[in-house]
């Protein structure tokens, strides 16, 4: 369970998601950023709820897509997310613009929400109980919640824009090296995957 969660805040990697959000920080109050980046938080954790319950149902019984190959392809989109935070850093990121209204789907869809994010939450539902994969997700939600709005209020501590920008350099810094582990997480995933495939051949 907790290397489930680790493995999701990885993926969810919340040191991106700070630097995604700074235009939306810039432009709101605290209050309603407080408040956009809650209900943002709860329709991920919706989203991941869902598939949690459904597991690999829909890809076995409606797609007919074998389990392992699902683990496969997540561990390559894994790593292909590892390889952009690497070289690109926050280059990569997407500005977020919109209606304030629009902006919590916005933020789940994709920066919270991803086919990376999806796979982890369908390998939780094999490896873990219902009520373990719940909690592990309320635990993950909360936690990245808490992360941002703390890394929002050191920031906002920081008197000069020179401070400001050294510590926007190390985040991303923080990014680049958490794309490594990423990077691992992918490639285990895939390298189970083929193993367990493997097996299932021999056994046949």
């Amino acid at each position: 369970m907790i290397a489930a969660i680790l493995s999701f805040l990885v993926m969810l990697n919340p040191f991106a998601l700070f630097l995604y959000l700074k235009p939306v920080m810039s432009d709101l109050s605290e209050a309603d950023f407080r408040a956009v980046f809650l209900k943002a938080s709860v329709i991920s954790f919706s989203i991941f709820v869902v598939f949690l319950l459904l597991g690999d149902v829909v890809f076995q019984k409606v797609f007919r897509i074998n389990f392992e190959s699902f683990r496969i392809f997540g561990g390559i989109v894994l790593f292909s997310f590892a390889y952009i935070f690497i070289v690109q850093g926050k280059k990569a990121f997407i500005q977020i613009k919109g209606d304030l209204h629009d902006l919590a789907s916005e933020i789940a869809l994709p920066f919270m929400v991803g086919a990376g994010t999806i796979s982890l939450t369908v390998l939780m539902s094999e490896e873990l109980q219902l009520w373990q994969g719940v909690l592990s997700l309320f635990l993950i939600m909360l936690i990245n919640f808490g992360f941002i709005m703390g890394m929002k209020q050191i920031r906002r501590s920081m008197g000069s824009k020179k401070v400001q920008l050294a510590f926007d350099k190390n985040m991303e810094l923080l990014l680049r090296i958490n794309g490594f582990f990423l990077g691992a997480i992918g490639i285990d995933m895939v390298v189970t995957g083929i193993t367990h495939l493997i097996n299932g051949i021999g056994k046949v």
